[in-house]
């Protein structure tokens, strides 16, 4: 306590100091996005589950907010210089259920995954950004992800983005989603499977849309497919009426921008 009041004055002339230069600069305006979205109920699933699509975006000025992809994952810079971004991500992952698939195959858990991102633009209107992300539970299995985006904008008016899409996961990974164990195969007459091929588990292509049609008001979507490679596209469990090695998912929002930047 004694430490804490000794610094108290030097507190007091630090944070008027401190909101002087927050009034410096430009003001800040942010953007909500919210609306539905369709995906796959697990990797590999041919059924689809409905979830929220949520987006929060923030600018200073006359800035336009800055582009993020969809189909990222949660996160946030630690490091930003010139065109470099690294920080913090996070993802969650639906579990599996025999409910779901129809099948008294082996269930996996929801899973939280954890890791970092890193991006950089390469040019003006390309982007590249990979992830590494692990599974605290559920899998268990580490993934990771690259992608190249092509943006076209008209500052915040409009903005479209398309790029291919490459996921690749470890051992454990895929064979928590792929594998049928011999338990599996005697209740379920499948064969047993275990994955041990390729770390490039599936191929896609992902695009992002936002359009402003008023000052306050305008629309966020986003559309998906991948195709499952590799240990996912030879598994049992994605064939016939099991699953599918074609993944779509997609989502449309209606955004609204608020904030003293707002013109």
């Amino acid at each position: 306590m004694y430490r804490f009041l000794a610094l108290a004055p030097l507190l007091a002339l630090a944070f008027p100091a401190h909101a002087q230069e927050e009034e410096s600069k430009p003001p800040k305006r942010y953007r909500i996005s919210l609306g539905p979205q369709v995906s796959p109920n697990y990797p590999g699933s041919d059924q689809i589950q409905l979830s929220p699509l949520v987006d929060v975006a923030i600018a200073r000025g006359d800035e336009p907010f800055a582009f993020e992809a969809a189909d990222d994952s949660f996160g946030f810079p630690v490091l930003k210089t010139g065109g470099f971004e690294f920080g913090p991500a996070a993802n969650f992952q639906g579990s599996r259920k025999r409910r779901e698939s129809h099948a008294a195959i082996d269930e996996v858990g929801t899973t939280v995954e954890l890791g970092g991102y890193a991006q950089y633009w390469l040019a003006r209107s390309l982007r590249l950004h990979t992830e590494l992300r692990k599974g605290v539970n559920g899998h268990k299995g580490l993934i990771g992800s690259a992608g190249l985006d092509y943006v076209m904008r008209d500052d915040d008016k409009w903005l479209v983005s398309i790029g291919p899409r490459v996921t690749l996961s470890d051992t454990k990974y895929r064979r928590a989603y792929f594998d049928v164990s011999p338990g599996a195969a005697a209740r379920t007459g499948l064969p047993v499977y275990r994955s041990d091929g390729s770390a490039v588990s599936a191929l896609g292509v992902s695009s992002t849309t936002t359009w402003q049609f008023s000052k306050h008001w305008g629309l966020y979507g986003y559309a998906r497919y991948d195709r499952l490679t590799g240990d996912g596209a030879d598994s049992p469990l994605t064939h016939g009426s099991l699953g599918t090695r074609d993944q779509l998912s997609g989502g449309l929002g209606l955004s609204f921008t608020f904030g003293k930047g707002v013109r």
